[in-house]
């Protein structure tokens, strides 16, 4: 069995330490930071994903395979500082303001981190104004906005508003999700996509970035 083919399994039973040391004997074996990342980590969490949509495992098992990736991830991100594959974009997330709920808007971080997207973790109960700040000054292609609450979610259309009075809105595509969250009400508000789960949120922001 290839090292590659141990990282992704080790990954798909959430063993971080195990991962780690698999990764770093992949580099000591002289392979390049992008086949260990897509090959072994990135193939382990797309296997994980697909489990996850069809109900065969849960939120739990998701985020402690996130966890592992995210041990071997420690290794490779010196790695691709300067050279080696380039992340194909980035996105800023976060959990609007008035709303403290953060297991969600921390699963999609993990499964876009997955795809190799750069993440910036605005962290909870941010203003409609920090959002557009963010995609601004990092440089983001993807604003995405999380709420569990039926109240915060106008805080949504408050960041596609503000967004388009920046004069962003050509180059910057706005994500919404979240439990209460609806297609139809992403599309009253004028924003660009609804994911009713992580794994299809981070495939739908890898797809818009491409």
């Amino acid at each position: 069995m290839s090292v590659l083919s141990e990282i992704s399994g080790a990954m798909q039973r959430g063993k971080a330490k195990l991962v780690r040391e698999l990764v770093a004997r992949g580099l000591e074996e002289g392979r390049s930071a992008g086949e260990l990342l897509e090959g072994g980590l990135m193939a382990g969490m797309d296997a994980v994903g697909a489990c996850f949509q069809r109900n065969e495992i849960f939120v739990p098992e998701v985020l402690i395979a996130a966890r592992a990736m995210n041990a071997g991830m420690e290794l490779l991100r010196p790695e691709f500082s300067g050279r080696g594959p380039q992340m194909p974009g980035r996105v800023c997330i976060g959990t609007v303001k008035g709303d403290l709920h953060d297991i969600g808007k921390n699963l999609v971080r993990m499964m876009m981190e997955s795809k190799g997207l750069q993440v910036v973790d605005l962290g909870v109960d941010v203003e409609a104004e920090t959002f557009v700040r963010a995609a601004v000054e990092q440089d983001c292609g993807i604003i995405a906005c999380s709420a569990l609450l039926t109240t915060t979610m106008p805080v949504m259309g408050e960041v596609v508003r503000l967004a388009r009075e920046a004069g962003i809105r050509g180059r910057v595509k706005i994500m919404v999700g979240g439990a209460p969250v609806t297609g139809q009400f992403c599309q009253s508000i004028g924003a660009d996509c609804y994911t009713a789960d992580a794994v299809s949120a981070a495939e739908a922001a890898a797809g818009m970035l491409a």
